[in-house]
Formats: structure tokens, C-alpha cells, sequence
């Protein structure tokens, strides 16, 4: 029997359960049973010399056959959808939101900014090759000891890096463009030092991306906080004094729900497929990426006890634990809320959050952007796609499989597929949007 052939049958029906017609409640029930029975038994094949099933996977159940079955129609399904969608789609065409801080934010910009052709400036398939060759430009590496030393000297008194070709490089590729023209609504978390509060949507600020997107990856300890005015329609200028939000938002799609459900009951014609209904979570379809966690155990209490002021914002390596700290516990509320949520409105496949929390060594560093250790990054991405889709474990802070048989890649395989079905229901129904004078409603910076 070829790989792509299945057989299911049982062969172990006696009494009434082998007749056609006898079709009592007991019968039909204990049929039943030997169906689920059936699914938890190997995958066999026909022996024609006895006539009776002989098994040709052991380890592979009926019903972890048919998973996989699954997997191969969706990822037909989703070559069809591609193929009637188009090779120009692109994620801006299916999501109402985008959101991301810091790297993410980076990325948000990326996959939503329109060209000179109102498409999207990047496809996702090519942010991989955008941080190969920038990530060592933006933080540059130097492998000696002393190069080292005094770098690890010089964060005692300013940032890690300078951020100028970062800066430099978006606003390149950002240009002029403003929020209000993103081609889908964007969240990008910041948080204001100066007034000491994240920066919350108003339609009569419209900074340029390149600023919003300066401002959101201008991590403390390692890039300079950016400041810059923007004016409003009205003449109006206000000034803005921005770090990384990730101090506030370090996930921000629960932040990005709340701004959507707060534009769908003001009734926004952005978001009328949604309608206004007392199920509204029911309408929410969630992909959460995460950019990876340490499996190594980093502080403790007796070691934490003797820092003061330079302990806590440096540490004895200076790896900043105070702000690794406050991003990492952040992240992972959200991720067990958002969970939690939609585990009680019994949606919680309609929430999908891929996490790696093996990081170890060098892979677990903000700032190493050597060409070896972001290819690595690369093959830890490739294998996380193959893992079962999993939840932060509150009880070990390590991820857990809420689905054993379904991998990241098969679940994003279906969402895919979902979300194509959702473009095509509304291209029937609704008329293209023409733009917002004051941006993109959802709108967060």
C-alpha cells in the first residue's frame, strides 16, 4: 500500500454488531464504540493469505492517520486558494489588523506600508532576507575581547548602539508615507517618557511610519530614545519623545482586540463583516507570533537579593535583566489571557500563538546579529513549524501541547485557508474602501 493510499476497516465484528439491519439503540451504540476503538488502532493493511488486517505502521494510529490526511487536503486546499487568489496576495489583503512592537513593529510596517503600485512594500517571505543583511548593520559585532569589554563599559553610560543606520534605513524605505497609509489598520505600541504613558489612537495625529517605527524599536539599554514633532491637519504640532513599546506592550494583540472591538461598536464601515453582536469574540481569528524565549533558567532570589540600582538595569552579565524581566512576563500574560478568553467563549482554535521557548546560548540574545547565529535563528524557525501547537504552562513557564497531533505549520495551513474563504465572502458583499483622511481607525501608536 503506497503512503498515499488509507484503509480503515474493522475486522473484528461479531453477533448483531456484523448484521446490515438490526438497528436497536444497543446495537447502534456499541457500533459506535468500536469506532472509537477503531481509531485508536494502528494503521493496517489486508493480508490476503489470512484475510485479516496486518499492521504496517505500529506507531501510527487510525486517527493520527487521518490528522495527517488532513494536513495534506489543507495544504491542497490552500495551493487551490493561492492559486485563485492570486501570486500577488499578500497578508495586508486578508487581516484587518496588523500589530507588532518593537522588531514586530518593524515587520507591521513592512507587510502594510504600500509601494509606488499601492501594494505592500514586502511580501513575508522576504522579512527573512531584509534582516540577513541589515541585522548586522544595525547592531554590529566585534568579535575581539577587548571590543567586547568596551562595549559592555560603554552601556554604563549610553546606549548599546548608535541606531543611525537604522534609522537611516527606514526612512529609506519608509519614506513619506504617513500611518494613514498603510494599506490594512495597524497597532504599533509606543510609550512616551515624557508623559510617561503609551500612546493611545487620536485621528488628529498622523506621524510619519519611519518616526512610529524608530520610536517603537528604540529598545532602553540598546538603541537612543527618538524624539520628533508631527503635525496634525489642523496645524497643530506635538512633540514625541518615544521608547520601545514593548515596556508597555511587549504582545500587543490584546491590544490590537481592544482597539478593533472598541471601532466595531462605534459602528466603523471598516469593520461591518463583523457585525455588532453580543458574540463578537466568535469573530475574532487571532495569529500570535512570538520572536522566541530562553529554556535556560536565569535569576535567582539570593542572586537578585544583592543587586541595587546598576544590579537590576545591568546585571552581573550585562544582559539588562530588569527589562527582560518586565518584556518576557508582559508576553506571556497576554498569551494566557487571550487563551484563557477564548478557551471560555469556546473559540480556541480561533487563537493561534506560535512560540519558541528553546532558545539557548547566543540564540537567546537581542543583539547578536552575527551571519551564523541568525542563520541559526532561521533553522530554529523551520523546526518550530513542525512542533505541536502549544501554550505557555503557567505551572513551568515552559509551552505545552494543546494539540499533540497538529503542528504550528499544519495550523497556519487551515488559517490560511479560513481567512482566504473570509477575503472571498467579502469581495461579494462589500465595495472597496477609499482612504481615511485621519488614518487607519484602528490605529495605535
Amino acid at each position: 500500500m503506497r503512503e498515499s493510499e488509507k484503509w480503515m476497516q474493522d475486522d473484528t465484528l461479531t453477533g448483531t454488531l456484523a448484521f446490515v439491519d438490526i438497528a436497536s439503540l444497543e446495537n447502534l451504540n456499541g457500533l459506535v464504540i468500536v469506532g472509537e476503538k477503531l481509531l485508536k488502532k494502528s494503521v493496517p493493511i489486508v493480508d490476503f493469505d489470512t484475510a485479516k488486517a496486518k499492521l504496517v505502521h505500529p506507531e501510527t494510529t487510525n486517527q493520527e492517520a487521518l490528522i495527517r490526511v488532513a494536513g495534506v487536503l489543507s495544504r491542497e486546499r490552500a495551493e487551490r486558494n493561492k492559486k485563485l487568489d492570486g501570486k500577488d496576495a499578500r497578508l495586508a489583503d486578508y487581516f484587518d489588523v496588523i500589530t507588532g512592537t518593537s522588531t514586530g513593529g518593524l515587520v507591521t510596517a513592512m507587510l502594510t506600508t504600500p509601494d509606488e503600485n499601492n501594494r505592500p512594500l514586502y511580501a513575508a517571505k522576504d522579512i527573512t532576507a531584509f534582516y540577513l543583511e541589515n541585522c548586522p548593520k544595525i547592531f554590529p559585532q566585534d568579535s575581539s575581547i577587548v571590543a567586547n569589554l568596551a562595549m559592555n563599559l560603554k552601556v554604563l553610560g549610553k546606549p548599546k548602539y548608535d541606531g543611525k543606520y537604522l534609522h537611516s534605513l527606514l526612512k529609506e524605505k519608509l519614506g513619506d508615507k504617513h500611518l494613514r497609509h498603510t494599506l490594512t489598520n495597524v497597532v504599533i505600541p509606543t510609550f512616551d517618557i515624557k508623559r510617561l504613558q503609551p500612546l493611545k489612537k487620536n485621528s488628529n495625529l498622523d506621524a510619519l511610519l519611519s518616526d512610529i517605527c524608530i520610536g517603537t524599536s528604540a529598545a532602553p539599554y540598546y538603541l537612543p530614545a527618538h524624539q520628533f514633532k508631527s503635525t496634525n491637519s489642523t496645524g497643530e504640532t506635538r512633540e514625541f519623545n518615544l521608547i520601545d513599546g514593548g515596556v508597555a506592550a511587549n504582545n500587543p494583540a490584546l491590544v490590537a482586540m481592544s482597539e478593533v472591538t472598541k471601532q466595531i461598536h462605534k459602528r466603523n464601515p471598516d469593520f461591518v463583516p463583523f457585525g455588532a453582536n453580543c458574540k463578537l469574540y466568535e469573530r475574532f481569528l487571532v495569529i500570535s507570533l512570538g520572536t522566541g524565549t530562553t529554556s535556560e533558567e536565569k535569576y535567582d532570589a539570593k542572586e537578585a537579593s544583592e543587586w541595587g540600582a546598576l544590579g537590576w538595569l545591568i546585571g552581573p552579565d550585562f544582559a539588562a535583566p530588569l527589562l527582560d524581566i518586565f518584556t518576557q512576563a508582559s508576553s506571556d500574560m497576554v498569551d494566557f489571557h487571550l487563551a484563557t478568553v477564548f478557551q471560555a467563549l469556546e473559540s480556541p482554535d480561533n487563537y493561534l500563538r506560535i512560540q519558541d521557548d528553546t532558545l539557548s546560548g547566543t540564540l537567546a540574545s537581542v543583539d547578536i546579529a552575527t551571519s551564523e547565529n541568525l542563520n541559526d535563528l532561521i533553522k530554529v524557525g523551520e523546526k518550530l513549524l513542525k512542533k505541536p501547537v502549544s501554550r505557555v504552562d503557567f505551572g513551568t513557564g515552559k509551552g505545552k501541547p494543546v494539540h499533540p497531533d497538529i503542528t504550528n505549520q499544519e495550523a497556519l495551513i487551515r488559517v490560511a485557508g479560513v481567512l482566504s474563504r473570509e477575503r472571498a465572502e467579502r469581495s461579494k458583499v462589500l465595495k472597496p474602501k477609499s482612504p481615511s483622511p485621519n488614518g487607519k481607525d484602528a490605529a495605535s501608536n
